[in-house]
């Protein structure tokens, strides 16, 4: 499959030029591409390539062997799972795009490339099984939705709403790469399924990591109290919405959690947040999907809400809940991408999403009308779809408790039951407010969608229908993923008809309530909604990016003023003190430390010492540069007495080199330092103090780490049973630095080289501009030799100002 990821990178990048020859073609390419992903893994699923849940094909590539650093592909049930949802959708929405989009339009080569990148992304976000690719994958789709929901960045509200969706996603990101950092430094491996075989034992340290890892699988699929960027995000054209918010990227958090959850299900820290926000992001999503006269904006919410519940599902462990939980997976993506692509439709044919002003559009479109009623059902749970067969396992995996214990399950079912009925209610808002007819509107007279234009549409419509007729296709693969839950002693297989139960009389009473809440929406469009502004997610939002950008300006107006000794002592302090903590926690004592070897070597360091103490009492410039030559030529000197005579003539050498340069430089300088200002000795000792916390910390973490030493790694090992062969060196140091480490010393020659060309050229500017006003001044001169008369007196003034 490894393939199959590069070969979409490569298609996208030959797609700007594919664009610019075929326009709207290029989206055929890209859908061609994912088509043949979808066909290939159908037809090794099919032939049994991938394996068996005990024993899943990997395929490891080895990037930095030495240091053990590797891209592993594991190919299990639910990777392929989320594989045939990727590639399958991902086809459909790149052959409905090459009808969407019109004519001639300028971003057609930008989002196909994109389009394309982010199903790479996808693809190799599911099959990826240790956590550094894994993270890869994961920003690489969050920059490529950053930049489809931006689009050419035009307007202010698609620049505002892909800044928030990137902050909120990426800040998960990161968040989830120190969990999994943690996770793996507890399991002592880096591979997602070895981690998640053998999870370290429950601890403080863990339960941080799990929470971490939840932040950003809760920010990627929008749970509360990260929803509000997804709504936003709608900005972005339908078939973007319709693959990213829909049908991939949302559902990489679920994967996330469904990937994990078997190995930390029964963790408190992983547990309650997964229940506890899921099932309040499934009744508050569904309830501000009832207040949304916008249809996309409606199912934005929807999907608000069913992620809600898919995190629920795969998040509780257990089974049955677990096997609900895969259905409705490729449930959700398969009616939740239909309606998107229908509002789509509308929105390009009448010109508007607004249910205000649709009317009669189901008797213009009957059969759009119908494909998007096959949908709304699914999402609604009515048999005989998808959606009824995954909702009646759920409701079967907290009929008794499920592995949460009977209290919690039958708190989690109520909860399910409810967010159920409002699911119920915004599906039939959508499915009337499309196509329904309104008393008070008069019909709309559009013309129908071409027959290329719908076909997309009613492949993922139908499979949602097949699917629920024969849920046991679909049980192939949530069964084999499943089957890594307990199995809480019940064998629950997925079946259109299980006879006359408490799931069934559920799912009636869920399709009864739904009703009767759409019928009284008014109620909930009045009184919903009206949340504390604490529990408000995009104004706490909107109050820490305030209260961030107020923070940096404070502290960037304390910091960057203009100070080079500022800059060097923030770095300095910085330096010594947050890393400091993380290194002397890890580090042992020496084991072994002498005073000294010789006499010579403290009487250097005393001289060392005054010097550096006279340095910050002196007042004359020559005074000070000549002391900290002695500090240099001192540092020479204790290399001479360990043997380091190569070393000590190049510290000699730079440092009488230095003190050349500083002479020439001071000869433009006042010969003392500024007069005392009243604050002048305080900021001096100040500055003592930084410099002798920046020397004190440099010189314990330099014994500390010396005498901790063990043993030299296999790296020196090398450099020393090579220096002499290869090199013709004798000293190791020398070796190191011109032959095996030449590019290091060529890039700081470079930098040099560079430094110094831009400090001539501003020596050189500055001289100019000091000769230029005499020039500039003359020529203003003459120039008002040349102008009329009337106006002479006021460019006379203007040109001598």
């Amino acid at each position: 499959m490894l393939v199959a990821i590069l070969a979409h990178f490569a298609v996208a990048a030959m797609l700007p030029t594919i664009a610019r020859r075929w326009g709207r073609g290029a989206f055929v390419v890209g859908g061609v591409l994912s088509a043949a992903t979808l066909a290939t893994l159908l037809l090794f699923y099919a032939q049994g390539a991938f394996g068996d849940p005990a024993t899943p094909a990997e395929q490891t590539v080895q990037w930095a062997p030495s240091i053990g650093l590797e891209i592993t592909l594991r190919i299990d049930a639910l990777s392929v799972l989320m594989s045939l949802l990727v590639s399958g959708i991902g086809a459909l929405v790149l052959f409905y795009y090459a009808c969407y989009a019109k004519r001639g339009d300028k971003n057609v080569a930008r989002n196909s490339s994109l389009l394309v990148t982010f199903a790479g992304a996808m693809l190799g976000l599911v099959l990826v099984d240790d956590i550094f690719s894994l993270y890869l994958f994961w920003e690489l789709t969050t920059v490529c939705s950053f930049l489809l929901v931006g689009g050419d960045g035009t307007t202010r509200r698609s620049r505002r709403s892909a800044t928030q969706a990137l902050l909120v996603t990426a800040a998960g990101g990161l968040s989830m790469l120190l969990g999994l950092i943690l996770l793996a430094t507890a399991a002592g491996t880096v591979r997602v399924s070895e981690i998640v075989a053998d999870p370290p034992p429950g601890g403080l340290l863990v339960s941080v990591a799990v929470v971490l890892v939840l932040t950003g699988a809760f920010t990627k699929s929008a749970q509360f109290p990260f929803h509000f960027w997804l709504p936003a995000a709608m900005v972005a054209p339908t078939p973007v919405s319709a693959y990213l918010h829909a049908a991939a990227m949302v559902k990489a958090g679920v994967y996330l959690i469904a990937r994990f959850a078997p190995g930390f299900h029964d963790l408190p820290a992983w547990w309650i947040p997964v229940v506890v926000l899921g099932l309040w992001t499934m009744i508050l999503g569904a309830v501000r999907a009832l207040r949304q006269n916008d249809l996309k904006t409606l199912l934005a919410f929807g999907t608000v809400s069913q992620l809600g519940f898919l995190m629920v599902l795969v998040g509780s462990g257990g089974f049955v809940s677990a096997l609900a939980g895969a259905t409705l997976v490729l449930a959700h993506g398969l009616f939740k991408s239909t309606l998107f692509l229908v509002t789509g439709i509308i929105d390009k044919q009448a010109g508007t999403r607004d249910v205000r002003h649709l009317s009669g559009l189901g008797r213009r479109w009957p059969f759009l009308a119908g494909v998007a009623t096959l949908a709304a059902a699914s999402m609604a749970g009515v048999p005989p779809l998808l959606g009824f067969v995954g909702k009646e396992a759920a409701l079967e995996a907290f009929l008794h408790g499920g592995a949460l214990g009977p209290a919690v399950g039958r708190i989690v079912l109520i909860g399910l039951t409810l967010g159920s009925a409002l699911t119920v209610a915004y599906s039939l808002r959508f499915l009337v407010g499309a196509f329904g007819t309104r008393p008070a509107v008069d019909p709309l007279r559009v013309d129908a969608p071409k027959a290329l234009f719908v076909a997309p549409v009613v492949v993922p419509a139908v499979a949602s229908l097949v699917l629920g007729l024969v849920p046991s296709w679909v049980e192939v693969l949530a069964g084999k993923y499943a089957a890594g839950y307990p199995s809480e002693e019940v064998r629950y297989h997925l079946a259109l008809w299980h006879g006359i139960s408490v799931p069934l009389l559920l799912s009636a009473l869920v399709l009864a309530t739904g009703y009767l809440v759409y019928r009284a929406t008014w109620v909930v469009r009045r009184f919903a909604g009206r949340l504390p502004r604490a529990l408000q997610a995009e104004p706490s939002y909107l109050a820490t990016v305030g209260a961030l950008d107020r923070l940096a300006r404070w502290l960037t107006g304390r910091l960057q003023v203009g100070s080079l000794p500022v800059y060097l002592g923030v770095i300095v302090v910085t330096v010594s003190v947050v890393p400091t903590l993380g290194l002397l926690g890890g580090l042992d004592g020496p084991t072994e430390l002498r005073f000294a070897d010789s006499w010579t070597q403290p009487v250097l360091v005393l001289m060392m010492l005054i010097a550096a103490g006279a340095v910050v009492l002196s007042r004359r410039r020559l005074t000070a540069v000549l002391l900290t030559g002695l500090v240099g030529y001192s540092i020479g000197a204790l290399f001479v007495v360990e043997g380091g005579v190569d070393l000590a003539l190049a510290q000699f050498l730079v440092e009488s080199l230095t003190l050349v340069v500083f002479v020439f430089v001071l000869r433009r300088f006042p010969a003392a330092f500024g007069k005392d200002r009243p604050r002048s000795a305080q900021v001096r000792w100040i500055k003592a103090g930084i410099a002798a916390l920046g020397g004190i910390v440099v010189a314990v973490l330099a014994v500390l780490v010396s005498g901790s030493r063990s043993g030299l790694p296999e790296t020196s090992h090398e450099y020393i049973a090579r220096a002499e062969s290869e090199a013709g060196a004798h000293n190791v140091v020398n070796a190191i630095i011109v032959d095996f480490r030449a590019f290091d010393t060529l890039g700081e020659v470079t930098v040099l080289a560079v430094a110094a060309i831009g400090a001539a050229s501003l020596i050189l500017s500055a001289h100019r501009q000091r000769r230029r006003p005499d020039e500039s001044l003359g020529g203003a001169d003459e120039l008002q030799d040349d102008l009329p008369a009337e106006n002479g007196s006021g460019h006379e003034e203007g040109a001598r100002s």
